[in-house]
């Protein structure tokens, strides 16, 4: 990246487990937590903000350079951290991540807020209290024509 270029992307990203897979709780989740914050460390110019979840999805909070390819970063992210829980973890597949995720981009005054949100996921989710705009993770559009045909 040149150095005359100044940037403050923020972005808060969330993705959910399949249907099927197991829930990511205890070691699993602390296992999971760690290799994600080693792996967004690898990551030039990426300062991982928070790093939170509950038992279905995990939300993160990033702040990343305008040469980053988001969509294939979070794909690689996604598929480096199911392989690393089903094959060094578990040994038996045991986490799968959906294909999708949902991406917010927000300002550096909503930071302290957003890593908060962020941190205390279980908390708000037990509490009621969650964000809907930070859980989606597909376009209202679609889930408005599944709901229409009786899809979901």
């Amino acid at each position: 990246m040149p150095r005359n270029v100044y940037s403050k992307i923020n972005l808060h990203i969330t993705w959910h487990k399949k249907q099927r897979a197991a829930v990511i709780v205890d070691a699993t989740e602390r296992q999971l937590h760690e290799y994600l914050q080693q792996r967004i460390r690898q990551t030039a110019h990426v300062i991982c903000r928070a790093l939170g979840g509950t038992a279905d999805h995990l939300p993160l909070a990033v702040t990343v350079p305008p040469t980053l390819r988001v969509s294939d970063w979070i794909g690689q992210l996604q598929g480096a951290s199911a392989h690393y829980i089903n094959h060094q973890v578990a040994n038996r597949k045991i986490l799968g991540w959906q294909s999708g995720y949902g991406i917010m981009s927000f300002g550096t005054s909503d930071l302290p807020w957003v890593v908060g949100y962020v941190r205390n996921q279980k908390q708000h989710h037990g509490q009621g209290t969650i964000h809907q705009r930070f859980e989606q993770t597909e376009a209202v559009e679609s889930s408005l024509k599944r709901a229409a045909r009786g899809d979901g």
